[in-house]
């Protein structure tokens, strides 16, 4: 029986039959070489991928290769608990404790209500820790620049420490390197009242580091920027200006196919999509006719936001937190999350799925504890309760992620 083969195998097996010894020999195998590629680009440039898409796959290329250079702690498996144990290493993140006057305590609640009864499973114990108050709005237009990047308990993400650029207000005082960092973080509330505004958090993009200077645009273009322009109204001028990693614009001065993170879902609302580690969203379509833009969320969803919302250039900081392993479960419970349990595991009295011989859960259809259905495509948004907003939602099951 004859093999049917595609024009890319029979032209590499022939550039690999031809001899080499002579020139004319070589010169067809070159020849045969060339056309070999042309059909192999030609493959390739056939996809059904807009132009936006292809450079996300790039994007996500770049970042698997960021991904790879990222250190892993690997501690030496003297224990149990280490020989799992992972968690990505930042040289530059800040060692000390956090702004005191821009955080709260965090009143646990274990999944309890007023009543005392669990609403919320899984949750109790853990550490105690300190909400850090993060500007989502940026409203402020005033310079600012980056003081230390610092990890938050409370989310994937890192955190920036903004200090903003005042010509009339006394610079805070450096204490030399030898000091620790407690004291150093001390000195900063020593020496700024809380009601002066003069710092703030934000979500750290991924490259921040401490010296970068970010400005929010979201109250409009100061007058410097537009005396540097010269009365110039291209788009590009301006955003050779404002683009820059870290800095809150309007979606409406925003360049289709900028990787933004922290986007707004209306014009005066705070950042509400893409605050997570390593998530981005891409601008795709402006429709100033009906005060819309669409965009694409890293999950794939494709979904229409206020023109006028907020959006961070950039992507969300700490893109390895997904490659981290806790080693044991006493570090999950350090996080405050208690074990989870399989109904076929429990009681008969205590899952519908519990009780009888062995692990069949008895030929039944997969429910909650209360008996709710939680698979076999059990719909949850009827009538008023479907999204407007959502173009298309992120693939599921087989389609695969874009």
């Amino acid at each position: 029986m004859l093999r049917a083969y595609s024009p890319s195998v029979l032209l590499r097996r022939l550039y690999s039959s031809v001899p080499k010894s002579d020139a004319g020999a070589e010169q067809t195998a070159k020849d045969l070489y060339s056309k070999l590629a042309q059909l192999e680009s030609s493959s390739v440039g056939t996809s059904s991928k807009t132009e936006l898409e292809k450079q996300d796959q790039v994007l996500r290329e770049q970042l698997k290769l960021v991904k790879s250079q990222v250190a892993m702690k690997h501690p030496r498996p003297i224990s149990p608990s280490l020989r799992w144990y992972r968690w990505p290493i930042y040289p530059y993140l800040f060692k000390g404790k956090p702004f005191k006057k821009l955080t709260v305590t965090k009143k646990p609640h274990s999944g309890r209500n007023s009543t005392g009864r669990v609403t919320v499973r899984h949750k109790g114990g853990g550490y105690q820790r300190r909400i850090r108050i993060i500007d989502f709005f940026r409203n402020d237009s005033a310079p600012k620049t980056v003081v230390r990047i610092e990890y938050d308990p409370n989310r994937s993400a890192h955190l920036a420490l903004l200090k903003e650029i005042r010509s009339k207000h006394t610079e805070t005082s450096v204490k030399p390197d030898h000091e620790s960092a407690d004291s150093k973080s001390e000195s900063l509330e020593q020496d700024v009242d809380q009601k002066d505004g003069l710092f703030s958090y934000i979500v750290a993009p991924m490259g921040m580091r401490a010296g970068d200077e970010v400005r929010s645009f979201r109250a409009g273009i100061p007058d410097e920027y537009l005396q540097k322009m010269e009365g110039n109204d291209d788009p590009g001028v301006l955003a050779d200006l404002t683009l820059r990693r870290g800095n809150c614009i309007p979606l409406k001065l925003v360049p289709l196919g900028t990787v933004i993170h922290n986007v707004g879902k209306t014009a005066s609302g705070p950042a509400v999509f893409c605050r997570s580690a390593g998530t981005y969203a891409r601008l795709y379509e402006k429709i100033p006719e009906r005060q819309r833009a669409l965009i694409k969320l890293s999950s794939g969803e494709t979904r229409y936001v206020s023109l006028d919302a907020c959006a961070t250039i950039g992507i969300v900081s700490n893109p390895d937190h997904q490659h981290r392993s806790l080693g044991k479960a006493g570090r999950s419970r350090n996080l405050g999350i208690r074990p989870t349990v399989r109904g076929t595991a429990m009681n008969k009295v205590d899952h519908p799925h519990g009780g009888g011989r062995g692990k069949s859960k008895g030929n039944k259809i997969p429910v909650s504890p209360w008996g709710k259905l939680t698979k076999a495509g059990h719909k949850t948004r009827v009538g008023k309760n479907v999204n407007r907003e959502l173009v298309s939602g992120r693939p599921r099951g087989r389609q695969g992620a874009i």
